[in-house]
């Protein structure tokens, strides 16, 4: 621990759009809070251009500037925030040690928001081309692969909504999806599937990555035929799922098989004093409105917790 030990009537791990819900409600009820993100602000959402489907914007939302409103709105009414990596969390008498990059704090509860992160594919090239061709963020990265051809990994919502961010910059995009048909919603397949610049390379699966001294192509594999291909690119998009940020909960709290925290209606977890929203938590839809709806029913719960 550096320094002295603060103490906090409520923390909250995450600062995206559960945190950030949760904060709103916990600081609403005065209760000390505080939030403790380890990167920025916002969340995944923060990546998406254009958020189509969060009630009241019907001109449609940047991620940023939605979550940048809840955060104002929760630090308005008291909640702090805490720049810091999350390490460990142990279970007291007292409550809670959330242990940090930074400080240790105390909590009589706290609320798991720390959402998830982009699942790697794991083939060779992948690590080594990071950074250098490979990327897991169209909105941050989709400006360098201007009038060049690129491939998206993945067939979900996220992988299509990647490949639509990289149409106002990449001269080609190459879906690749080991199924015959998408994952993703319709309206979202309705735009790819409109979009010249789009192709989807069915039954496909990447097995290697290739390059210089950056990305130059990707090795494919059909599942159904066994026939092995090459695709000339300069960039590879994965998106190919969520890894729950839970690592520093293992043997702590109880979690399914995905690695994601198991909750009851109430976002209660197997621990008392222990709740769990948003992407993190066992079957999350993982959607905005739901992310925001389950950290409100956390905060809720954990402020009748506090309170006794």
């Amino acid at each position: 621990m550096n320094g002295t030990q603060k103490n906090y009537d409520i923390v909250i791990i995450g600062g995206g759009p559960a945190g950030l819900s949760a904060g709103i409600y916990t600081a609403r009820a005065r209760m000390a809070s505080l939030c403790v993100e380890q990167g920025v602000v916002g969340g995944q959402i923060i990546n998406t251009e254009w958020v189509e489907n969060y009630p009241g914007f019907a001109e449609t939302v940047s991620g940023i500037d939605l979550t940048m409103a809840m955060h104002k709105q929760a630090e308005k009414f008291g909640m702090e925030t805490l720049i810091a990596g999350v390490t460990g969390l142990d279970v007291n008498d007292k409550g809670f040690t959330v242990k940090t990059s930074g400080d240790d704090i105390a909590a009589k509860a706290v609320i798991i928001a720390g959402g998830s992160e982009r699942q790697k594919l794991g083939v060779p090239g992948e690590a080594e081309y990071t950074g250098k061709g490979v990327s897991y963020c169209a909105t941050c990265d989709g400006a360098f692969f201007r009038d060049k051809a690129v491939a998206v990994v993945g067939g979900g919502n996220a992988a299509i909504t990647e490949a639509l961010e990289l149409t106002k910059f990449a001269s080609k995009i190459s879906i690749v999806h080991r199924r015959d048909e998408l994952r993703a919603t319709k309206i979202l397949q309705e735009k790819a599937f409109a979009e010249p610049k789009i192709e989807v390379l069915w039954d496909s699966v990447v097995e290697e990555i290739t390059g210089d001294t950056f990305v130059n192509g990707i090795k494919l594999r059909n599942v159904k035929t066994d026939e092995k291909s090459a695709v000339d690119v300069s960039g590879v998009f994965m998106s190919v799922g969520f890894k729950p940020n839970t690592a520093y909960l293992k043997g702590v709290v109880e979690m399914d098989a995905a690695g994601s925290v198991v909750v009851n209606e109430k976002m209660e977890t197997s621990v008392p004093g222990l709740y769990a929203a948003g992407d993190i938590r066992s079957n999350s839809i993982r959607q905005v409105i739901a992310a925001a709806g389950d950290g409100a029913i956390a905060a809720v719960n954990a402020e009748k917790f506090v309170s006794g």
